[in-house]
C-alpha cells in the first residue's frame, strides 16, 4: 500500500527532509562528552561492528577485530544470512555484565534508497509481538517487518543468557538498520521479560523509526543513546515532514571529532545532525559508518 502523504510530497520537498525542530529545543544546553566519556561507548561500537560478521564467526567469537575488541564474550546464539534476514547475534559480556543483543546494518546506498521510498508506511505495531502499545504509537512498516523476523528467537536467546549467566541487564546494539531493529527489540524485550530487567540501547547512524507518539514512548520506557557521525544523512531520514521523529538520546560526532549531547527529539541547534544536515544533499552517505571513535562499521573488521 502506498503512503498517501509521501504521494502528496513532491520531489522538492526532498529539500526539507531534515526541517527545523522546535526553537525551545534549540535552545536546550548542548553539552560535550569527556574523553574518558566517550571512551565508555568503545565496547558497545565493537560490539555493533561484531554484527557485520558472518555468524558462524560470531559464534565462534572470531571474527578478527571487532570479537577480539571484546575477548570475553561468550556467544549464546547467532543467525541471519545478510540477505532476507540481518545477521544477528546474542551473548553475555562478563566485563560489561550484561547480555548483549546486536543487529546487522545493510548496504549504506540501498539503505538511503529505501528511506526515500514512498512505499513504506506508518503503522500500529504488531499487538502479538507489541501487547498493551497503543495502536497510536507507529513505525515505519519495513523496520517492524525486519524486526517481526527475529523477534521470538531473540527473545528466546537473551532469556536463556539472563538465566546462564545470572544476570538482569540487556544492552541493545546496532548500526543503521541494525540500530533500528535493535529500537523495536528496546520496546518489545521489556514487555515479554521479568519486570526487574534493565536495558539499555547503545546505537549508531539510526534513521527516524517511528512516529512522534513512538518517540515518547521511547523515551518513557526505554534508555537510548543514538550516535551520530558528521554529516551522515541516515539520521535525518526519513522526513520529519512525512510523520517521523527521533527519540531523546542523540550524540553527535563533529569534524573536529568533539561529541556533543543533544537533548529533545531532533534538536535543531547546529552542532546537532538535525541542525547541521538540513536537507539529504548537505549529507554524506561516507560518514555513515564513521569512524566512532576509530570503529567503522559496515564489517572491515570481521576478519
Amino acid at each position: 500500500m502506498v503512503n498517501q502523504r509521501a504521494l502528496l510530497a513532491l520531489p522538492s520537498l526532498l529539500a526539507v527532509l531534515g526541517s527545523s525542530a522546535s526553537p525551545l529545543i534549540a535552545r536546550q544546553a548542548i553539552t560535550a562528552l569527556s574523553t574518558s566519556q566517550i571512551s565508555t561507548f568503545k565496547p558497545f561500537s565493537f560490539f555493533a561492528a561484531a554484527a557485520y560478521c558472518d555468524p558462524s564467526t560470531t559464534k565462534a567469537w572470531n571474527c578478527g577485530l571487532n570479537c577480539q575488541s571484546n575477548a570475553d564474550f561468550i556467544t549464546t546464539a547467532s543467525g541471519g544470512d545478510g540477505d532476507a534476514v540481518q545477521f544477528w547475534y546474542v551473548g553475555f559480556s562478563p566485563s560489561q555484565k550484561t547480555v548483549i543483543v546486536a543487529h546487522q546494518g545493510t548496504d549504506t546506498s540501498e539503505f538511503e534508497a529505501l528511506l526515500t521510498d514512498s512505499e513504506f508506511v506508518l503503522e500500529p505495531l504488531d499487538s502479538s509481538l507489541f501487547p498493551g502499545v497503543s495502536s497510536s504509537i507507529e513505525t515505519h512498516n519495513g523496520f517492524a517487518a525486519e524486526q517481526a523476523k527475529t523477534a521470538t528467537t531473540i527473545l528466546s536467546a537473551v532469556q536463556t543468557t539472563l538465566t546462564a549467566h545470572s544476570v538482569n541487564s540487556v544492552t541493545l546494539v546496532g548500526h543503521s538498520l541494525g540500530a533500528a531493529i535493535s529500537l523495536l527489540d528496546s520496546i518489545y524485550l521489556p514487555l515479554h521479560l521479568p519486570s526487574g530487567t534493565t536495558f539499555r540501547s547503545v546505537l549508531y547512524g539510526l534513521p527516524r523509526v517511528g512516529n512522534p507518539a513512538f518517540a515518547d514512548y521511547v523515551d518513557a520506557h526505554a534508555s537510548v543513546t543514538h550516535i551520530n557521525n558528521k554529516e551522515d544523512v541516515v539520521p535525518i531520514l526519513p522526513g520529519k515532514f512525512l510523520g517521523f521523529a527521533h527519540p531523546n538520546g542523540e550524540v553527535h560526532i563533529q569534524d573536529s571529532g568533539a561529541w556533543d549531547v543533544c537533548p529533545g527529539h531532533d534538536n535543531s541547534d547546529d552542532r546537532c545532525s538535525t541542525g547541521d544536515v538540513g536537507n539529504i544533499f548537505e549529507g554524506s552517505i561516507s560518514d555513515h559508518d564513521g569512524p566512532y571513535d576509530g570503529v567503522e562499521m559496515g564489517g572491515s573488521g570481521c576478519s
